[in-house]
C-alpha cells in the first residue's frame, strides 16, 4: 500500500485540484433515495411525536454517552427503533430544491446515506436485514437469512461479538453521486464528516431509550458491501454502530 495515500487524498481533494461538479455542468440531481423494489415487503414505522419516548436533557445525554459493548436481552420496541432512525436520518421536510431537512447536519443538505439494519431483537419484527426508506418512514425487508446476518457479523472482524449480541446494528451506506454531484471529489471528505454526525446523533438519541451504542469502523469492505448487494464504488458501507438495551 502507498504509505502516502492519505496525504495524496488530501492534496487531490483540495479546492484547486477539483474537477467541475455535475451540478455546475447541468447534470440532473441524483434522487433523494435509492429505488425500492416493487416486490419488497414494507413495514410502516411509527412517526413523531413519539409519545412513548421519555424526554432526556441534552446535558444528561452528553454526560451519559459511552461506547457500550455488552447488551441485555431486552427487546427494542418498534417505536424505539423508529425514534433512533428518525434521530439519525429521519426526514422532517422536503424543500423545493429538492432537498431533505433532517435532525442531523449534512454538507449542502445532500444527506447521501442509506441506512441498513441488522436486526436481532425488535418487537414484532423478524430478525434479518432491512433498509430504512426515510422518505416513506418505512422499513424495507431485504433478507431474513441467518447466513447473511452471520456474514455481516464476520465481516466486522474484531467486533463480531458486538454485532451478534446487539439488538440492532446500524449500517450506513454512502451514495457517492448524491454528494459529489455538488462537491466533486471533495464530496468524499464530506461523506466521512457526515458519518460522524449521524453516529453521534445515534449515541445521544440512544440515551433516551436506555440503549448503549458502539461505533464500528473496523470491517471488511468487500465482504460487507457484497452481502448488502452494494457495488462498493457508487454505493459503499462507510460506518456501522451496534446498539442494544443496557
Amino acid at each position: 500500500m502507498d504509505e502516502n495515500i492519505g496525504k495524496e487524498f488530501m492534496r487531490r481533494t483540495a479546492h484547486a485540484r477539483l474537477s467541475p461538479p455535475g451540478e455546475a455542468s447541468g447534470v440532473p440531481q441524483p434522487p433523494l433515495e435509492l429505488p425500492i423494489p416493487a416486490s419488497a415487503r414494507r413495514i410502516e414505522l411509527p412517526g413523531p411525536p413519539f409519545d412513548q419516548i421519555p424526554a432526556v436533557s441534552l446535558l444528561s445525554a452528553l454526560g451519559g454517552r459511552r461506547s457500550i459493548r455488552q447488551y441485555s436481552r431486552q427487546a427494542l420496541t418498534l417505536e424505539e427503533l423508529s425514534f433512533l432512525l428518525w434521530a439519525t436520518q429521519g426526514v422532517q421536510e422536503i424543500t423545493d430544491r429538492p432537498a431533505t431537512l433532517r435532525p442531523v447536519p449534512s454538507a449542502g443538505a445532500r444527506h447521501a446515506f442509506e441506512t441498513h439494519l441488522l436486526v436481532h431483537n425488535v418487537e414484532n419484527l423478524p430478525a434479518g436485514i432491512y433498509r430504512y426508506a426515510a422518505l416513506e418512514n418505512q422499513l424495507i425487508e431485504l433478507s431474513l437469512s441467518q447466513e447473511t446476518a452471520e456474514g455481516i457479523a464476520l465481516a466486522c472482524r474484531s467486533s463480531q461479538a458486538i454485532c451478534r449480541e446487539s439488538t440492532v446494528t446500524f449500517i450506513w451506506a454512502a451514495v457517492t453521486e448524491r454528494m459529489t454531484w455538488r462537491y466533486s471529489e471533495r464530496g468524499y471528505r464530506f461523506l466521512h464528516l457526515d458519518a460522524g454526525h449521524v453516529c453521534q446523533n445515534l449515541y445521544l438519541a440512544a440515551e433516551a431509550v436506555g440503549c448503549g451504542v458502539c461505533a464500528i469502523g473496523g470491517y471488511n469492505d468487500i465482504e460487507i458491501n457484497s452481502l448488502l448487494g452494494l457495488d462498493g464504488d457508487a454505493v459503499f458501507v462507510i460506518y456501522l454502530a451496534a446498539a442494544g438495551k443496557r
